[in-house]
Parts: structure tokens; sequence; C-alpha cells
């Protein structure tokens, strides 16, 4: 291996131990923020704070995270990240439209079970119309894209049969219906969630036998005018 060759391998290491121990950081400050935000509350916990228990400078955590509402959106990514992956199975295996949707909806609250306790307390500051932490801001964007996806492969790789028009539309709708399932999850204190997956569970049919409803003639015209609202509101 000649000089320069030899040179390159090593900085690409460095390089990439570097970039390594970068990752490693991150996840350190996010974990360590979901810790305290848990324990002390989120309106308690400051950048100081998450520094000192994660062992790294103020600089550092700022470096990373220009505030807190950033490690909230990171922990949506995160929280993301693991649905997409849970989804996997239901979605490679299922065709149809409603097994699709309940094992989505079910790894969903999977998911979040974890952070039962930490979201009780944090739901009053995500539910706040003006702050960047709602679901529906411009800062949650990629975490709602990202959700409003999966809900389109549950549509996409299904063999649902329904106005092309309704079922460009239909993700978004099934991302809110699960946002309501969310706002239950949050409120409820039943033993595993035992009542939100029983809520999945009965409402799932009901999704079902009204999206398969849209094909009959009779219910075409009024899904084509609930498509127009959908438009008109968004825009």
């Amino acid at each position: 291996m000649s000089g320069t060759s030899h040179t390159g391998f090593r900085l690409a290491c460095v390089t990439e131990t570097k970039a390594v121990k970068s990752e490693q950081t991150r996840a350190l400050i996010v974990e360590t923020a979901l810790r305290l935000f848990r324990e002390r509350g989120y309106e308690a916990t400051t950048m100081r704070a998450i520094a000192k228990e994660a062992g790294v400078s103020v600089g550092n955590a700022y470096y990373y995270f220009g505030s807190k509402e950033e490690l909230i959106q990171a922990y949506y990514d995160e929280l993301q990240d693991d649905h997409v992956a849970a989804c996997r199975a239901v979605l490679d295996a299922e065709r149809e439209f409603a097994p699709r949707l309940l094992g989505v909806l079910k790894a969903r609250v999977d998911t979040m079970i974890p952070y039962h306790e930490f979201a009780g307390k944090f739901f009053k500051f995500a539910a706040e119309p003006t702050s960047p932490l709602n679901p529906f801001s411009a800062e949650s964007g990629p975490a709602r894209d990202s959700a409003v996806a999966i809900y389109r492969e549950v549509v996409e790789g299904s063999d649902l049969k329904i106005d092309k028009e309704f079922r460009a539309e239909l993700p978004e709708l099934l991302w809110i219906y699960s946002m309501g399932i969310v706002l239950y999850w949050v409120h409820d204190n039943s033993p595993g969630c035992r009542k939100t997956y029983l809520l999945v569970e009965r409402t799932v049919p009901l999704v079902n036998r009204m999206v398969a409803m849209s094909r009959i003639p009779g219910f075409k015209s009024v899904t084509r005018e609930l498509v127009g609202i959908i438009r008109e509101v968004r825009d």
C-alpha cells in the first residue's frame, strides 16, 4: 500500500470513528432528555440539566439540539422509525386492508407504551395549537409526513378498489384517525393500555366498512364531496 493510500485509509477510519461517536453522543442526549422529562417534567427540565446528566458540555448539547423542542422532534422521529420497523411484518404479509390497518395501529400502540407516563405529563405542551411540538405544526412536518407514508403503504399495498381521488386522500384521513387513537391512549389508565387496544380492534372494522361503502353508487357523490372538503380546508 502506498503512503498516499495508507494516509487516505487512516483519514477514512478517523472520520468514521468520529461519526459513530457523534451519533452515540446525540443518542445519549436524547435518551437523557427523555428520562429527565419523565422524572422532572418537560417545563422544569433545562438544557443545562440535560447536558450535566449526559456528561457533556452545555455547548455540546446545543451543538446537537438548539432547543428542548428540537429534542422532542428527535423523539418524534425515533418513535416514528420504531413504528415503521414494527409495521414491516404485517405490511409484508397481509394484502387485505383491514388486517393491514389493524396491524399498523396495534404496532403504533406497542411502540408508544414505554412512553405512556411521559406522554401524560407532556400532552399539555403538545396540544397547544401554537406550539412547535404540536403534531400538526410545521416543525413536526417530517415526522407527520413519515406517519402519513405508512398509511399510504397500508392503502397502496392492499386489495382496496375505491375511487382514485378518495384513495389519494385516504392515507391522511387514516393518520388523523390514528391521532384520535393516540389521544385516547394518553388518557388510558387501564392495565397495559388494554382499552386502547380494544378501541383499535373495535373501530378498524367500522373504518373498513365505511371505506368499502365509498364504492356504492349512492355514496360516491358523498365521498367526492368529502374529498372536496378535505382539499379546500387543506389549501
